[in-house]
Protein backbone atom coordinates (compact mmCIF):
# COMPACT_ATOMS: atom_id res chain seq x y z
CA UNK A 1 0.00 0.00 0.00
CA UNK A 2 1.15 3.77 -0.98
CA UNK A 3 -0.34 6.61 0.87
CA UNK A 4 0.10 9.82 -0.62
CA UNK A 5 -1.31 13.18 1.65
CA UNK A 6 -1.27 16.57 0.06
CA UNK A 7 -0.85 20.16 2.05
CA UNK A 8 0.43 23.57 1.29
CA UNK A 9 3.46 24.91 3.47
CA UNK A 10 2.53 27.26 5.84
CA UNK A 11 4.53 30.05 7.19
CA UNK A 12 4.85 29.31 10.89
CA UNK A 13 7.06 26.34 9.02
CA UNK A 14 9.31 28.35 7.06
CA UNK A 15 12.30 30.12 8.73
CA UNK A 16 13.93 33.38 7.92
CA UNK A 17 15.56 32.35 4.77
CA UNK A 18 11.89 31.63 3.49
CA UNK A 19 12.24 27.61 3.54
CA UNK A 20 10.83 25.50 5.73
CA UNK A 21 12.51 24.59 8.58
CA UNK A 22 14.03 20.93 8.52
CA UNK A 23 12.35 19.81 12.08
CA UNK A 24 9.43 20.24 10.36
CA UNK A 25 9.98 17.62 7.68
CA UNK A 26 9.80 14.98 10.46
CA UNK A 27 5.98 16.44 11.41
CA UNK A 28 5.25 15.82 7.77
CA UNK A 29 6.48 12.39 8.35
CA UNK A 30 3.92 11.76 11.02
CA UNK A 31 1.31 12.99 9.14
CA UNK A 32 2.04 10.65 6.46
CA UNK A 33 2.18 7.92 8.74
CA UNK A 34 -1.07 8.53 10.93
CA UNK A 35 -2.59 8.89 7.83
CA UNK A 36 -1.90 5.74 6.30
CA UNK A 37 -2.36 3.37 9.46
CA UNK A 38 -5.81 5.08 9.79
CA UNK A 39 -6.39 4.26 5.50
CA UNK A 40 -5.89 0.79 7.02
CA UNK A 41 -9.01 1.64 9.55
CA UNK A 42 -7.40 2.33 12.80
CA UNK A 43 -7.15 5.61 13.24
CA UNK A 44 -4.06 6.67 16.04
CA UNK A 45 -6.25 7.81 18.49
CA UNK A 46 -8.10 4.15 19.21
CA UNK A 47 -4.29 2.69 19.17
CA UNK A 48 -4.28 5.04 22.03
CA UNK A 49 -7.39 3.74 23.82
CA UNK A 50 -6.01 0.19 23.47
CA UNK A 51 -2.98 1.65 25.76
CA UNK A 52 -0.27 1.78 22.45
CA UNK A 53 1.72 4.41 21.66
CA UNK A 54 4.32 4.57 18.83
CA UNK A 55 7.08 6.05 19.72
CA UNK A 56 9.55 7.17 17.31
CA UNK A 57 13.36 5.63 18.49
CA UNK A 58 15.07 6.15 14.82
CA UNK A 59 14.54 8.66 12.08
CA UNK A 60 16.89 9.70 8.76
CA UNK A 61 16.59 11.92 6.76
CA UNK A 62 18.26 13.01 3.42
CA UNK A 63 17.50 16.41 2.36
CA UNK A 64 18.09 17.06 -1.65
CA UNK A 65 15.90 20.32 -2.30
CA UNK A 66 14.06 23.10 -0.13
CA UNK A 67 10.52 23.40 -0.20
CA UNK A 68 8.92 27.36 0.53
CA UNK A 69 6.15 28.85 1.83
CA UNK A 70 2.52 28.07 0.14
CA UNK A 71 4.50 25.25 -2.06
CA UNK A 72 2.23 22.21 -2.69
CA UNK A 73 3.91 19.21 -0.78
CA UNK A 74 3.25 15.62 -1.16
CA UNK A 75 4.35 13.25 1.26
CA UNK A 76 4.47 9.23 -0.08
CA UNK A 77 4.04 7.00 2.09
CA UNK A 78 5.15 3.37 2.83
CA UNK A 79 5.52 0.46 5.46
CA UNK A 80 8.75 -1.24 4.79
CA UNK A 81 8.61 -3.36 7.96
CA UNK A 82 5.88 -4.28 10.52
CA UNK A 83 6.81 -6.65 13.48
CA UNK A 84 4.53 -7.29 16.88
CA UNK A 85 6.94 -4.39 18.68
CA UNK A 86 8.12 -2.63 16.31
CA UNK A 87 7.00 -0.64 12.70
CA UNK A 88 9.29 0.81 9.72
CA UNK A 89 7.93 3.85 7.27
CA UNK A 90 9.87 4.88 4.30
CA UNK A 91 8.92 8.47 3.09
CA UNK A 92 9.50 10.67 -0.14
CA UNK A 93 8.22 14.34 0.41
CA UNK A 94 7.82 15.79 -3.13
CA UNK A 95 6.72 19.09 -4.17
CA UNK A 96 3.32 18.19 -5.20
CA UNK A 97 3.22 21.10 -7.97
CA UNK A 98 6.85 20.11 -9.81
CA UNK A 99 7.27 16.36 -8.74
CA UNK A 100 10.84 17.69 -7.08
CA UNK A 101 12.25 15.73 -4.64
CA UNK A 102 12.32 17.72 -1.37
CA UNK A 103 13.16 14.70 1.31
CA UNK A 104 13.69 11.07 1.61
CA UNK A 105 12.97 9.80 5.11
CA UNK A 106 12.44 6.90 7.32
CA UNK A 107 11.27 5.85 10.77
CA UNK A 108 11.34 3.10 13.29
CA UNK A 109 8.53 3.08 15.72
CA UNK A 110 8.58 0.84 18.88
CA UNK A 111 5.10 -0.04 20.50
CA UNK A 112 4.79 1.14 23.95
CA UNK A 113 2.43 1.41 27.00
CA UNK A 114 1.18 4.61 28.08
CA UNK A 115 3.68 3.83 31.05
CA UNK A 116 6.13 3.13 28.57
CA UNK A 117 6.48 -0.16 28.86
CA UNK A 118 6.79 -2.18 25.96
CA UNK A 119 4.21 -4.05 24.14
CA UNK A 120 2.73 -5.81 21.02
CA UNK A 121 0.39 -4.10 18.69
CA UNK A 122 -3.38 -5.75 18.98
CA UNK A 123 -3.08 -8.88 16.34
CA UNK A 124 -5.73 -7.76 14.14
CA UNK A 125 -3.24 -4.67 13.45
CA UNK A 126 -0.13 -6.89 12.95
CA UNK A 127 -1.68 -8.88 9.86
CA UNK A 128 -3.31 -5.54 8.56
CA UNK A 129 0.15 -4.02 8.39
CA UNK A 130 1.85 -7.40 7.30
CA UNK A 131 -0.58 -7.07 4.60
CA UNK A 132 -0.03 -3.49 3.75
CA UNK A 133 3.64 -4.05 2.88
CA UNK A 134 5.08 -3.33 -0.52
Amino acid sequence: MVKRTEFRVRYAETDQMGVVYHANYLVWCEIGRTDFIRELGTPYAELERRNVSLAVVEASLRFHAAARYDDMIRVTTTLRDARSRMISFDYLIENAATGERLVSASTTLACLTREGRPTTLPAELQQTLKNAIL
